[in-house]
């Protein structure tokens, strides 16, 4: 019997640390989405660009195509949305996040942009991977 209940516990000790660990991430993804649009609403390019992951490989596909590299990547958001009136207010609405290896999640969600000049809206797609222990976005697409 003493059998049994260690056998069960490991077992659901080890379950709730998988769990744990899933949520830990799960939230840690979140809150970069979350710093982003801060970011973004105080009209901060650079501190919204802190969720990408600083490497050659980053990609960004866009209306215009794809984008490779972080800074190339950072120029096209500064040239799209050169003034606070072109960024307006973002807000996402996250529908999926869904883990696909332990170091890499799928994010699909929607993004809202309230501006003066016309709102713009649309679905987008990120892949994070944990690089250096640190969750960042390695690959978005949105339209």
């Amino acid at each position: 019997m003493k059998r049994i209940n260690l056998f069960l516990t490991v077992i659901i000790l080890f379950f709730a640390q998988l769990t744990f660990s899933q949520n830990a991430d799960e939230k840690a993804i979140l809150k970069i989405l979350e710093n982003q649009t801060i970011a973004w609403n105080q009209g901060n390019i650079d501190q919204f660009m802190v969720g990408y992951w600083e490497n050659d490989s980053l990609m960004f596909i866009g209306q215009a195509g794809p984008t490779y590299g972080y800074y190339n990547t950072l120029h096209r958001y500064k040239l799209t949305y050169s003034d606070t009136a072109k960024m307006g207010k973002l807000s996402f609405d996250i529908l999926r996040v869904k883990k696909i290896s332990d170091d890499a999640y799928f994010v699909l969600g929607k993004f809202f942009l309230k501006r003066s000049i016309g709102d713009l809206s649309g679905h987008y797609t990120l892949l994070f991977r944990k690089i250096n222990g640190k969750w960042v976005i390695v690959a978005d697409h949105s339209s």
